[in-house]
């Protein structure tokens, strides 16, 4: 159950269409040609691994936070790679979100199954799946790996920080 006293960045306003603000941040684990994915309970799409911001929070602590909630694992942070806006629909809600996205090193303990479910675990209530999959847009393409965007970006990850504003809308996928 969550504690009632920490406070995600994220909150809901109801306009002709639900609409949702949130502070995201993200890891970029890669292992031999594959990135770690995530995919919560029966989702139809896979996220990078991490979380929601909290208030007071920096975006990297919180990365390493949600890791190692998220997979019982230590991380070592690497350098941002990503700082993004993006506006995306999903499952009938329209969300603004700001996000960041950061390489990381997991432990060699953390398992390395590729193309399969190498780590199980559940999380407020929902079940984590996490998987090695191939770094070729066209795989990450089929196993829906949101946002979008970074299904053509993973294979060639920038030596400095992009920033990227994106309107996603027109892409979203059920």
């Amino acid at each position: 159950m969550p504690d009632p006293a920490r406070r995600m960045l994220s909150f809901d306003i109801e306009r002709p269409q639900p609409w949702r603000f949130q502070f995201r941040t993200a890891g970029i684990a890669i292992r031999d040609g594959h990135v770690l994915a995530c995919r919560e309970d029966d989702d139809p799409y896979l996220l990078l691994p991490g979380g929601r911001v909290e208030l007071g929070e920096r975006s990297d602590e919180a990365l390493l936070r949600e890791i190692a909630e998220e997979t019982g694992f230590e991380a070592a942070l690497g350098p941002l790679a990503y700082s993004v806006e993006n506006i995306f629909e999903r499952d009938g809600i329209v969300f603004h979100e700001l996000s960041r996205y950061y390489r990381v090193a997991l432990t060699e303990a953390f398992p390395f199954v590729p193309e399969a479910v190498a780590l199980t675990r559940p999380d407020e209530g929902h079940v984590l799946r996490f998987s090695w999959i191939p770094i070729e847009p066209a795989f990450l393409a089929r196993a829906n790996l949101l946002p979008a965007w970074l299904q053509m970006r993973l294979a060639s990850l920038p030596d400095t920080p992009e920033h990227l504003i994106l309107d996603d809308r027109g892409l979203a996928r059920d």
